[in-house]
């Protein structure tokens, strides 16, 4: 099984990210001047003493931008620099480009700035109530839900809170740009969406796409926050640059991110859900209201995601679920692992587990009652097809022994007083594309080189999941030659043009089935080669481990030879391949279609032990039954699960996001923001593989595994639930999460 081909160079850090791209001789150095307030008019600004100090080579604030003053994405609703208001502290006012750093930064301190302040909200439900929404609401439905109360056993109502969650990746945004021939620039962006950026520098500076080159050659992480996000960054140093004519980088620091990018969404949420004599779900509603933040970034494509998860593994025929984007005065909140899904399944996850502690029956009595079958319809109109929910939950429940650990569990609680443990089911189903159908393509590029390498360029980011690994095995697949043979490039647009962001689970998908067909192509051209050197038919050519075979024959004529033969003959030995998913199609008007290429399913048993003295815990073990397909590479693809079930848990535990009234980020450093570390890790994850034939939208077979996993960690909220409850029987459940050692305290000795 192939390795991380990244991985040697990551540890030993010669592995090359922004902050480690040599700098021209000239290089200006960028820092962004802030909103201190959420909301406000601007009556005064004055930064000529800013301009004074020596080594400030010019301010930028929106006058000085050629183009458009735009960088909102789906909506144009989101200005690079602020102009007469400001909607969040830490929106972008001006940007000092300054001889080094240092000296943009003390800059920063000699601005005066005056706002007349506004009120600021917060909270979404109170932005719902006064009308400030990004988008109109958006509602799925099946079935006939206003009929079917009636005929339920069992009526439960509830509210879910959770929160959001910042993204902490390794390396911070940043972006370095500087002129090239022709009044062009090459911008390098840690971004996850090269195309993206590409167009919003090019709408700011009022010049055409191709006079804008990005290069990305990794990311030091992503997890969604560089989707969107890395996009103002791009534009101001591209701006300076651009009229400058000069080099300029900037790479915020830790603290200026976590203060001006926005998180995952925050939601709140009410259910109704109705169950039958048998457990049978028979209706289920709710509404979510989705902090967006103050302009709509991906909100919309999130918070249809939300609609499109919110029942999570199970079918019930009868749902209505409505979701309100609600404009706040939060920085824009943005994509994160699973795109609002979590948020969907975390509030029917709840809706069960009252349902469960009102009837004091397990959850999984429920859940298993409901799993999605084959043939089932979604709320959205697609119908299920190799559903392998089932098959998960049953192989979990047998190789773990599912019944054997929820006894233990009981025992131990019944021997001991001051700890307590608690166990949860965690199933899964999450759909693979990106809802917006037209960003289901991707290109790739593939040269061959006279000596027999070979050179691979596509629109996939590498950001720590080993895609560039991916795509070297589905050359490597494809040509049958050693992996050594092959380089993957950067991503960069002037090499592949109109990329979809490498988000969604989809960047293997799209990209390597890109590369599957222009490998394919050449392929094809090489075996003529063959066919004509061996006067034969091409269909009778395989090429097998580096060696020409005719009818399943060697010949002695090795890779090397066939590629210079070709080379002589004036073959063709550049391809381009373009991959469009084929089927998948969703109509907004009805919300119906069939928006996704295939499901993934899988089962998670997550159990922890709780200390109810000092309200801390520790998750004692995570077993899995997870739908691969036919992984390409079950290492990189274990490690996804492993990092995404840590990351959810994370999210429902301890990450916990704090504003203040006013709209200031109180959770702004590492001593204020907590995320899963060695210690706070779960003591064992054992992740065992559904065997299943995968499906033919998938590579090679191979199902996505970036975000999926990460719902599993939504089990450990509701293992904490019931060691609570364990402790103490008075606890009526509720749902606000994160869970934090504070909140279980509090709960612990509720009365």
């Amino acid at each position: 099984m192939m390795k991380n081909i990244d991985s040697i160079s990551h540890v030993t850090g010669k592995s090359v990210y922004l902050d480690d791209i040599p700098v021209q001789k000239g290089t200006l150095y960028g820092a962004v001047f802030t909103s201190p307030v959420a909301h406000g008019k601007i009556t005064y600004i004055d930064y000529t003493k800013a301009e004074e100090l020596p080594g400030i080579e010019r301010i930028f604030s929106y006058r000085d931008i050629p183009g458009r003053n735009q960088i909102g994405g789906i909506i144009e609703d989101e200005t690079l620099f602020a102009e007469s208001e400001v909607h969040y502290q830490g929106q972008p006012v001006l940007f000092v480009v300054a001889i080094s750093e240092n000296i943009a930064r003390k800059a920063l301190k000699l601005i005066d700035i005056r706002v007349e302040e506004y009120e600021a909200i917060t909270d979404p439900r109170e932005a719902k109530e006064k009308g400030l929404l990004l988008i109109p609401p958006r509602t799925f439905k099946i079935g006939n839900i206003a009929d079917t109360w009636s005929r339920c056993e069992y009526i439960f109502e509830g509210k879910v809170d959770s929160g959001g969650q910042e993204h902490l990746y390794i390396e911070t945004q940043g972006s370095y740009a500087y002129p090239v021939d022709n009044g062009s620039l090459r911008v390098h962006s840690s971004t996850q969406g090269a195309t993206l950026v590409q167009k919003m520098i090019a709408r700011v500076l009022n010049v055409p796409m191709h006079r804008i080159e990005i290069d990305v050659a990794r990311l030091g992480g992503g997890f969604g926050g560089k989707e969107d996000q890395a996009t103002p960054f791009a534009c101001m140093v591209s701006l300076a640059s651009y009229i400058l004519q000069k080099p300029v980088k900037m790479a915020l620091s830790r603290h200026d991110d976590m203060r001006m990018t926005g998180k995952r969404h925050p939601y709140s949420s009410d259910f109704k859900i109705g169950l039958s004599k048998d457990l049978k779900i028979l209706a289920y509603k709710t509404t979510m209201y989705q902090n967006g933040g103050a302009a709509s970034d991906l909100s919309p494509a999130i918070m249809e995601r939300t609609l499109f998860h919110s029942t999570n593994a199970y079918f019930i025929p009868n749902t209505e679920v409505t979701v309100y984007s609600c404009k706040t005065n939060l920085p824009p909140n943005t994509a994160f692992r699973g795109f609002g899904a979590p948020q969907g399944m975390f509030v029917i996850e709840s809706a069960i587990a009252k349902a469960a502690c009102q009837l004091n029956i397990s959850p999984r009595l429920i859940q298993e009652k409901n799993f999605l079958a084959e043939k089932d319809e979604f709320q959205y109109g697609q119908i299920a097809e190799n559903v392998n929910i089932g098959k998960c939950y049953t192989l979990a429940r047998e190789s773990f022994d599912m019944v054997s650990l929820e006894n233990e569990i009981q025992e131990f609680n019944t021997k001991n007083n001051y700890f307590k443990k608690g166990i949860s089911i965690m199933p899964l189903c999450f759909g693979i594309s990106f809802t917006k159908t037209p960003m289901n393509q991707a290109r790739a590029l593939v040269h061959i080189y006279q000596d027999g390498s070979i050179g691979v360029s596509t629109g996939a980011i590498e950001m720590g999941q080993a895609v560039n690994t991916k795509m070297i095995q589905v050359a490597a697949h494809v040509f049958s030659v050693d992996a050594e043979k092959i380089k993957i490039e950067s991503t960069n647009t002037s090499r592949v043009a109109n990329t979809s962001p490498t988000a969604a689970s989809s960047g293997a998908d799209l990209n390597g089935n890109a590369l599957r067909i222009a490998c394919t192509s050449l392929l094809g051209r090489l075996k003529e080669t063959a066919s004509k050197m061996l006067n034969c038919i091409p269909s009778e050519i395989e090429i097998i481990d580096d060696e020409v075979y005719k009818n399943k024959q060697k010949v002695g004529i090795r890779w090397e030879k066939l590629v210079e033969t070709a080379f002589l003959d004036r073959v063709c030995l550049t391809e381009n391949g373009h991959y469009a998913t084929p089927v998948i199609h969703f109509d907004k008007t009805r919300e119906k279609g069939h928006p996704f290429a295939y499901h993934v399913y899988g089962t998670a048993i997550i159990s922890v032990t709780l200390d109810c003295i000092r309200g801390t815990y520790q998750v004692d073990d995570v077993k899995i039954v997870h739908d691969f397909g036919n992984s390409m590479n079950t290492i990189i693809d274990h490690g996804q699960v492993e990092g995404a079930v840590v990351q959810g848990i994370g999210w429902v535990t301890m990450e916990e996001l704090a504003y203040d009234t006013s709209g200031k980020l109180l959770s702004n450093s590492l001593s204020a923001y907590k995320v899963p570390d060695i210690y706070s890790a779960p003591k064992n994850i054992e992740i065992k593989a559904l065997e299943t034939e995968g499906p033919e939208l998938a590579l090679l077979k191979s199902k996505a595994v970036g975000e999926p996993p990460f719902n599993y960690g939504i089990g450990a909220f509701f293992a904490l639930q019931k060691a609570i409850k364990a402790f103490n029987p008075k606890y009526k459940i509720d749902f606000d999460a994160p869970l934090t050692p504070e909140k279980v305290l509090m709960r612990l000795y509720q009365k």
